[in-house]
């Protein structure tokens, strides 16, 4: 699969050769659905907790006698049946994560960019000319008509790109490493440099 690569001007810079194994694979949701949820169960911290019948400050007695009252047998005032008491299969501290093997969270990944490519929502661009001010930025990429973007750089987003986009709404940036299924697929459109495209081959072939 061939690309123009454009500038920041939106004019073409040059051509690019993206290989089909990784850009040119059939979109699968089912996978695309099972790689963000995993993302996201391992983002969620799991802290939430309620008091059981055992954490509830209160007496220990027990509210009136067994028999002889008419009323329904009750063996202390934390039970959750009253007001103040425990809560019942209430949240406890735990890790939400679960198991997604290397091979299948690659492959969501590789699924990922085919989606963008198949949208025709998938541009490679030169940020050569960045001159690191958010407004001269900000106007490029309102002309560029990116409203909702990802950028993936290389291994290090470049500086002057980093400061200049920190402060745009609706842009993301990434380096290489952190390209994930789930920020691909909330932005509309995604941008990759010819740095990133060479490292997302390393580390996905």
């Amino acid at each position: 699969m061939k690309l123009d690569v454009i500038s920041l001007e939106n004019k073409a810079v040059g051509t690019i050769e993206l290989p089909d194994d990784i850009f040119g694979l059939d979109v699968r949701s089912d996978i695309l659905q099972r790689v963000v949820r995993w993302q996201l169960a391992r983002r969620q911290s799991g802290t939430h907790q309620t008091k059981t019948i055992s954490m509830v400050s209160g007496t220990t007695r027990k509210p009136f006698k067994q028999k002889g009252t008419g009323r329904a047998r009750q063996g202390s005032m934390r039970a959750t049946q009253f007001r103040g008491g425990g809560v019942a299969f209430g949240p406890v501290v735990r890790s939400h994560a679960h198991d997604l093997n290397k091979k299948f969270r690659k492959l969501g990944l590789k699924t990922a960019l085919s989606a963008k490519a198949r949208e025709g929502k998938l541009v490679v661009a030169d940020f050569a000319g960045v001159t690191g001010k958010t407004k001269d930025l900000a106007l490029q990429v309102k002309a560029l008509g990116w409203s909702s973007v990802l950028v993936v750089d290389g291994a290090e987003v470049d500086a002057l790109f980093a400061r200049a986009a920190s402060n745009i709404p609706g842009l993301s940036f990434l380096p290489t490493q952190g390209a994930n299924v789930y920020d691909i697929l909330r932005r509309d459109t995604l941008v990759l440099t010819r740095a990133a495209v060479e490292k997302l081959e390393e580390r996905l072939k």
